[in-house]
């Protein structure tokens, strides 16, 4: 029998404790009324003709919601307009472009005093200044207190000290290169500024400071002389230094000693062979460029060479004196030891090639 207080046929079915139960937990406060988009009108309200149940409330505009899209599109606009300002009225200037300079060469032929000594190649460098060089690029070698300078970073200066190094090694050691069948291993490793003056000294050679091809390589005339094997000398020393916040420099001061034997053709003994040294100073510049594509700008280049006799229109090229051979009287210039690494003691167009350097068989 059902309670007082269930309808008649008493509980719904599927509705457990009632329908009125279900909604018991439902508070319908205040602020749940006010958030509500749809308000029902009174009944004076809906007895006016085409009047309708209920009306939407203000907070819910639906004009107002379709002019948020419009406002988010114009913030887009805006932001993107400041955006471009900013990067056109940017303080920020890049740094001007950094140009290289034309190479400044000296060369200068050392001059034997008497006979140029020969003999066996092996024989001649354990007779030498040279004997306790390295051989090849195992004797151009890195400073050992590279380190970061104020605006460079470690890995930076190595970065400059090696092309200087491989630039050494390319324009003094390559067989290639000293037999002067190709220049392109050195031309690859030149700032782009100086591609021009590079060409022009090789293809014609001048006496102008500019224009010397034994300011930037070591080149022979191979159908008179031949390097032999790879038993050349080397030994020298690699120091840099930050000139500016977007340069460092390089300088390289190094002896070279070739051993040279006369180009002959056919059978037969081989003739005797001899020394020739050249004292090269290279002074390299790199800026933030130069390092990132790896080439160098050559500043500087002092060249010392001998035995070879003092022609005043030798056009800065290399004419060894080979074994036997002899230099005209030049007077008396001043005597210069290539070997005598960080010494400037040489004549501005000739010298006398030191006893000193000469083996001593």
């Amino acid at each position: 029998m059902a309670g007082s207080g269930d309808p008649p046929e008493g509980t719904p079915e599927g509705l457990p404790g009632g329908g009125e139960d279900e909604y018991r937990s439902v508070v319908f406060d205040e602020s749940f009324i006010r958030a509500a988009r749809l308000q029902e009108f009174s009944a004076q309200e809906r007895m006016g003709e085409h009047a309708r149940a209920v009306r939407s409330r203000p907070g819910f505009d639906s004009g107002r919601r379709s002019k948020q899209p419009l406002l988010l599109v114009l913030l887009i606009l805006l932001a993107f307009g400041t955006a471009i300002y900013l990067g056109v009225r940017n303080p920020y200037q890049p740094p001007a472009v950094h140009r290289a300079e034309p190479l400044r060469t000296t060369m200068t032929p050392l001059a034997p005093q008497g006979r140029v000594p020969g003999g066996e190649p092996a024989e001649l460098l354990a007779h030498s200044p040279a004997a306790e060089y390295r051989t090849g690029a195992a004797g151009i070698n890195l400073p050992p207190d590279v380190g970061r300078t104020e605006h460079f970073s470690e890995s930076q200066v190595v970065t400059a000290l090696s092309v200087a190094k491989d630039y050494l090694v390319a324009s003094s050691l390559d067989p290639d290169v000293l037999a002067g069948s190709t220049a392109r291993p050195v031309r690859l490793l030149i700032d782009p500024d100086q591609l021009a003056q590079f060409d022009s000294s090789l293809e014609s050679p001048r006496t102008d400071g500019r224009h010397a091809p034994a300011g930037w390589l070591v080149r022979f005339d191979s159908a008179r002389e031949a390097v032999v094997g790879t038993s050349t000398r080397v030994q020298g020393t690699l120091h840099f230094a930050e000139i500016d916040a977007g340069v460092l420099e390089v300088t390289s001061d190094h002896t070279f000693t070739y051993a040279l034997r006369p180009a002959v053709s056919g059978s037969g003994p081989a003739p005797a062979a001899s020394l020739f040294t050249v004292h090269r100073e290279v002074q390299f510049r790199f800026d933030r460029e130069d390092l990132r594509m790896h080439r160098a700008e050559l500043l500087t280049s002092r060249v010392e060479a001998g035995p070879q006799a003092c022609v005043p229109d030798s056009r800065g090229t290399l004419r060894p004196l080979l074994a036997g051979e002899q230099a005209p009287g030049t007077g008396a210039p001043a005597v210069t030891d290539p070997y005598a690494v960080g010494e400037n003691t040489v004549a501005p167009l000739c010298g006398t090639l030191s006893p000193k350097a000469q083996p001593v068989l």
